[in-house]
């Protein structure tokens, strides 16, 4: 059975609590400021300081989520520049430990981070998004999403396109009218409905309808109290809306790309974020080895202070290229594994570059 080295637990040990106590402190800051931004909202229907709170809650395993590379960054910073300051690391050089084998050792640690924000952006995040997001819309009375038009949501389900005015919460939706077009694409049928709701396995009911049948030059229309809607739409997929794409499963984001692709519409943007959501855990391990080369510095005085300036700053730029790049590629059509891979890849780059540098002096 392998095991590990004395001074390989140690190491670890020492990125880990780093890395934990940078994360905590970015939470508790964070979720300062967001309860602070929510203040603003508190007395607005039933919307109280308590819902402010539980809001801000539900969003911390998404936070843990984005800042676990950054935290990552600046924990290892600190630990290895801590150890550079007591002469450790050089100690650990002069018995013959190579830069290879400390590399190693720094990877199992991010590889440890990394399985826990790939669980954590599974298992944690959609759900508590999710309820943050229903909380929030049931206190503040709002619908979950409008598309940003006056005319309400619209959605393509195969050969029919579908306007809803309002998607509540509950997963009731107010206003629904359904175009159906025949395979040449002209108009067939207008169904319009005051209110539906969602019947498993796959039905909606439809209350107070109109139906427009289109033959030609005629036309009949229908009314009913009730009636039946078979769709691929269903509250899950609605529910997305509700989630930035950043933090929805995997499962979630496949089968939403799936539906628009399957629709002919554009998906680029869940596309960049299923891309991200595969490579975002494994940039933990990018940013220990862009740490390990300030672990070789020796500086005694400010030093430990300017490598934390210095990894707050890049912890910024690697956040503000993580969605320049995203936006980037859904403005210009770019490849979607390009766009959500490319400030991983730089970073990667910068950091051999800077091992290969220190190798050299």
């Amino acid at each position: 059975m392998f095991k590990l080295g004395i001074y390989q637990r140690y190491l670890m040990r020492e990125i880990l609590a780093s890395v934990l106590l940078v994360l905590l402190a970015f939470l508790a800051l964070f979720a300062f400021f967001n309860f602070v931004d929510e203040l603003r909202n508190v007395g607005r229907v039933d919307y109280t300081a308590g819902r402010a709170a539980l809001f801000v809650m539900l969003g911390l395993p998404g936070l843990v989520y984005e800042l676990i590379p950054i935290a990552a960054l600046i924990g290892s910073l600190y630990a290895l520049s801590t150890l550079a300051r007591h002469s450790e690391i050089t100690v650990l050089r002069a018995s013959g430990l190579a830069t290879s084998e400390l590399l190693y050792t720094l990877f199992r640690a991010a590889a440890i981070l990394a399985v826990f924000t790939f669980l954590v952006g599974e298992l944690l995040v959609p759900v508590s998004e999710r309820l943050a997001q229903e909380i929030k819309a049931k206190a503040l009375s709002k619908v979950i999403a409008q598309s940003g038009l006056d005319s309400g949501l619209w959605i393509k389900d195969g050969r029919s396109f579908i306007n809803v005015r309002q998607a509540n919460p509950d997963a009731t939706l107010e206003g629904v009218r359904i175009y159906r077009f025949t395979a040449q694409y002209t108009l067939e049928s207008v169904t319009e409905a005051r209110q539906a709701s969602f019947r498993l396995p796959d039905v909606w009911v439809l209350k107070d309808v109109v139906k427009t049948e289109l033959n030609g030059n005629s036309s009949r229309v229908e009314s009913s109290k009730d009636a039946e809607w078979r769709s691929a739409v269903t509250p899950d997929l609605l529910s997305i809306l509700m989630v930035s794409p950043e933090r929805m499963s995997l499962y979630g984001l496949f089968n939403y790309t799936q539906h628009l692709l399957d629709n002919r519409q554009k998906a680029e943007r869940y596309q960049i974020a299923l891309w991200k959501k595969l490579i975002y855990p494994l940039t933990a391990l990018v940013m220990v080895a862009l740490a390990l080369p300030f672990g070789y510095s020796h500086d005694r005085v400010g030093g430990v202070s300017l490598k934390i300036f210095a990894g707050v700053m890049l912890g910024i730029l690697f956040y503000a290229l993580n969605g320049l790049f995203s936006n980037l590629g859904v403005i210009n059509s770019w490849p979607p594994f390009a766009s959500a891979t490319a400030p991983a890849a730089l970073f990667l780059f910068t950091a051999i570059g800077m091992l290969w540098w220190v190798e050299r002096r």
